[in-house]
């Protein structure tokens, strides 16, 4: 078994892949900065937020291709603190940008459910 086909779970009878949620919330975000204007403050903060988001999906996909439960840790800690990081660059991007905020919302619950899951599956594989 795979270390992808052990962290599918179960929600109302569907199937989730953690690796398929962070990948499609780095295409959401990277879609939502292209309606952002580029004022100076903006492009820094999306530069950021790019540079955050971004990192949670390599480090996810890496998480999968590891050989050792250390080196998977260490990779899904990092995709924590990114999330936790872009949760931040997306809550600051709809405060100075309130006309956004109804399409920011969405993904700010969608990262924070994702690092907590994430974390459960940290928790979770030191454990073993």
């Amino acid at each position: 078994m795979s270390l992808r086909d052990k962290y599918q779970f179960q929600m109302s009878n569907k199937r989730y892949d953690i690796y398929e949620r962070i990948f499609k919330l780095v295409v959401s975000v990277i879609r939502i900065t292209r309606l952002i204007s580029k004022t100076e403050e903006n492009r820094i903060i999306i530069s950021q937020l790019l540079r955050s988001v971004t990192s949670m999906g390599a480090n996810s996909e890496e998480a999968d291709g590891v050989s050792s439960r250390k080196d998977f840790l260490h990779c899904f800690t990092t995709v924590r603190k990114e999330g936790k990081e872009t949760g931040f660059w997306l809550r600051l991007l709809s405060e100075i940008n309130p006309q956004l905020r109804d399409k920011i919302a969405p993904l700010v619950k969608e990262v924070e459910e994702i690092v907590a899951i994430v974390s459960q599956i940290i928790k979770n594989s030191r454990e073993k």
